[in-house]
């Protein structure tokens, strides 16, 4: 038996998860979240525990099982506390600013770079070189922290443009002179 899929996943106070016909839904303070049942995964909540079971042991079915118990954790997670993506620009000459509810990307480009964040997902700036992604929707945050690093990738040489808070560039020598 998977040894995550059998760790009950639980719902802390101001949470709610309920299994309606093909669905898990868990509500909490941030919001609403779902998702579809997978075929021979049955999902039971009791005493305050979503308890994650399979139905037989196919080779899809046990990896299926800990990914639905990790899914509904995830969904537990976003709903109470929610998600953060923190990215840095590094850079001369590259910042960012809040436009309305969109996010203005200054990278070096001739034009500027403006991010729609899609339902569920706000955008905070700090300085000019921070940027946060929060939402509750863990797969939907770290798709949108991605997309924002796209625009901008670190290179090697010198670090500069976007990359995820702690994350380690690394790094290349250049060119040597040779006579």
């Amino acid at each position: 038996m998977s040894r995550l899929g059998r760790k009950p996943v639980t719902v802390p106070q101001g949470a709610s998860v309920e299994v309606k016909e093909n669905r898990i839904v868990v509500k909490g303070r941030n919001g609403e979240l779902s998702m579809p049942l997978v075929e021979n995964i049955s999902v039971e909540v009791k005493d305050g525990a979503v308890h994650v079971a399979r139905a037989n042991e196919e080779k899809t079915t046990k990896a299926a099982h800990g990914m639905v118990r990790a899914m509904i954790n995830n969904m537990v997670i976003g709903v109470t506390e929610g998600y953060t993506k923190t990215l840095e620009i590094e850079g001369v000459g590259y910042r960012a600013a809040m436009k309305g509810k969109n996010l203005g990307l200054s990278l070096g480009f001739s034009h500027p770079v403006e991010v729609v964040p899609p339902e569920g997902v706000t955008f905070a700036v700090e300085g000019a070189t921070k940027i946060f992604v929060k939402g509750i929707d863990k797969q939907v945050v770290g798709q949108i922290a991605a997309i924002i690093r796209g625009y901008r990738a670190p290179e090697p040489y010198k670090g500069k443009g976007i990359h995820y808070l702690g994350e380690h560039i690394l790094r290349k020598a250049g060119k040597t002179a040779t006579k």
